[in-house]
């Protein structure tokens, strides 16, 4: 893998953690941070150097086995424990000085290439600051491979365990030196092979000290060793039988770090293999991703919840009524009119008369209601829907993710009732709108009655001329029946005074009942609008304050998930 593909990997690991965060587990998050900044550090050095690390438990002979290596006696084996105290470091090439200060490496020894003589001599040089020392000795190496003697990682001392935990991490390629006494351990293969799992590429196992066994025995015990190792997730490693003491199997290992060293891969397909372990972790604690038609029915009968706790049936209906009264007041029965003032205007009780709110209109925030509080069982409708809502567009997902959901959802189910009533209170419901036709009527009504009017002060006035015995006016009079009718006799005279009065006062009052009709027509489509509006309005509160946070969630998940995958792809 080229430094350019660790590099992509890199960021969609950064990604998929970035968009976890504070929503898996702290442990798996930290875990991808170390391995995000391992990456960005290890990338900005030395490209050309492959660090080998040789760990191993007190006694299983690592030091021999590193100087065995380097064909020098550069570590310090001994009987007394733990030996190894700081790592110790055998340089083939140039330039390896920034990579060591990152591994913080403080003992260095430079080696020449070359074939390996059967005597080293070695000379003393300067280190850095005064603080390292270099010793030239002639080993046959590749240039470009750094080899480290790292401390036991099964020291008696805590600060050599974290030592040598810390360069185990940070090495390319990890050479695990083992005993035949202690090669089945179960710390060493719980606690450091089984979390190196899918690294088989640059892991290798030496079981050191064969010199002791027979060779039968070796080889039963190697392959022993590589069942135990391929059933810590190591299947491939290369496990290798050495004896430091003898130099069987030496060539082998030098060899086999002389060709990593020239390939100069270990350093990135390490990174990668790390990279790729936690992004698989971060990818399983993703689970799936729902559907983007999970919850529309949980979606509508969220929505139908807020509705009724939100008053919309209740509103809607203060609409009609209003419209009804107002219809009424316009066109009905002028001299009936004051009986309807008498009633409380519906939408006025509510605080949603446009002269009751009074509200700035640059401020639609203070607008509220007089609508009374949701009942409980309403209130725990809408917190189940609420409830039923995350649950549906969750489905699959991680716990921890459900968990933060839950917590956004919280957050607007407990704006809710304030942001609800504001929603109502600012929507438009056409309270006190007056069709055209309302006017038209209205005025009809004045000339009905004011024919009514006509007619009773003409009777009126033809009654007082006879009471004070005037000469009698001239009354004009309706025939109604005889020959103009087409019937046969004579017919009725009728004044024209009450001809007007009976046409003033029929034609008002069925002028009356058909405006009542139509008005009762039209007061259910102004209902019906407003109930849409007030839907719209209660809609986009949902959407606010539930829908869209439980997205949000949902859309960092696709994003960690599809990230993490792209890392562990």
């Amino acid at each position: 893998m080229s430094r350019i593909d660790l590099a992509g990997r890199t960021a969609a690991l950064e990604t998929a953690t970035r968009e976890a965060t504070g929503r898996l587990d702290g442990a798996l998050l930290d875990d991808a941070h170390r391995v995000i900044l391992r990456a960005r550090e290890r990338g900005g050095l030395s490209a050309e150097h492959t660090v080998v690390a040789l760990a191993g438990a007190t006694g299983s002979g690592k030091s021999s086995v590193f100087n065995a290596v380097a064909g020098a006696d550069l570590a310090t084996p001994g009987v007394r424990r733990p030996t190894t105290s700081h790592a110790l470091a055998a340089i083939w090439g140039h330039g390896a000085d920034p990579l060591l200060d990152w591994l913080d490496v403080p003992t260095r020894h430079e080696l020449p290439t070359g074939p390996v003589p059967e005597e080293s001599v070695a000379t003393p040089a300067k280190g850095i600051a005064g603080l390292f020392r270099r010793t030239r000795t002639p080993v046959g190496i590749t240039t470009g491979l750094v080899l480290l003697d790292l401390p036991d990682h099964d020291s008696v001392v805590v600060e050599h365990r974290v030592r040598a935990e810390r360069l185990v991490e940070r090495a390319d390629l990890l050479v695990w030196v083992v005993d035949p006494q202690k090669y089945a351990d179960a710390a060493l293969h719980e606690r450091y092979l089984r979390p190196l799992a899918g690294r088989s590429d640059v892991v290798v196992v030496v079981l050191n000290q064969v010199d002791r066994l027979a060779p039968a025995d070796a080889e039963a015990m190697r392959a022993d060793l590589e069942r135990l190792v391929a059933a810590d997730g190591l299947t491939g490693a290369r496990v290798l039988s050495v004896s430091a003491k003898t130099g069987e199997g030496i060539d082998a290992l030098r060899g086999l770090l002389a060709e990593a060293a020239q390939r100069r891969e270990a350093s990135t397909t390490r990174l990668a293999l790390d990279e790729r372990a936690v992004a698989e972790r971060l990818v399983a604690a993703c689970g799936r991703t729902p559907s983007e038609r999970a919850g529309d029915k949980a979606r509508t009968a969220l929505r139908g919840a807020l509705e009724d706790a939100a008053g919309v049936p209740v509103v809607a209906e203060a609409v009609r009524r209003s419209a009804v009264k107002d219809a009424r007041q316009a066109t009905g029965w002028p001299l009936t009119r004051w009986i309807g003032r008498l009633r409380p205007d519906p939408l006025r009780r509510i605080g949603l008369r446009p002269d009751a709110l009074r509200i700035p209109e640059d401020r639609p925030d203070l607008a509220v209601t007089s609508l009374p509080a949701a009942r409980p069982g309403v209130r725990a409708t809408a917190s189940s829907a609420v409830r039923a809502y995350v649950d549906q567009m969750t489905v699959g997902t991680p716990d921890p993710w459900v968990l933060s959901a839950r917590h956004r959802a919280q957050e607007g189910l407990d704006r809710l009732p304030d942001a609800l009533d504001q929603a109502v209170a600012g929507t438009r419901l056409e309270a006190g709108r007056r069709p055209l036709w309302w006017r038209l009527v209205g005025v009809l009504q004045w000339l009905v009655l004011a024919t009514a009017v006509a007619g009773l002060l003409w009777l009126g006035l033809a009654f007082l001329f006879s009471y004070f015995q005037l000469p009698e006016l001239p009354t004009p009079v309706l025939t109604v029946g005889g020959e103009s009718w087409g019937a046969t006799g004579d017919g009725v005279d009728v004044p024209w005074g009450t001809v007007l009065v009976a046409a003033g006062v029929v034609l008002g009052v069925l002028l009356a009942l058909v405006s009542r009709l139509c008005a009762g027509i039209g007061a259910r489509r102004r209902a019906a609008r407003a109930r849409k509006r007030l839907r719209e309005s209660v809609a986009r509160v949902a959407d606010a304050l539930v829908r869209v946070p439980v997205a949000e969630e949902m859309a960092a998940l696709a994003r960690a998930r599809t990230a993490a995958v792209i890392a562990a792809s």
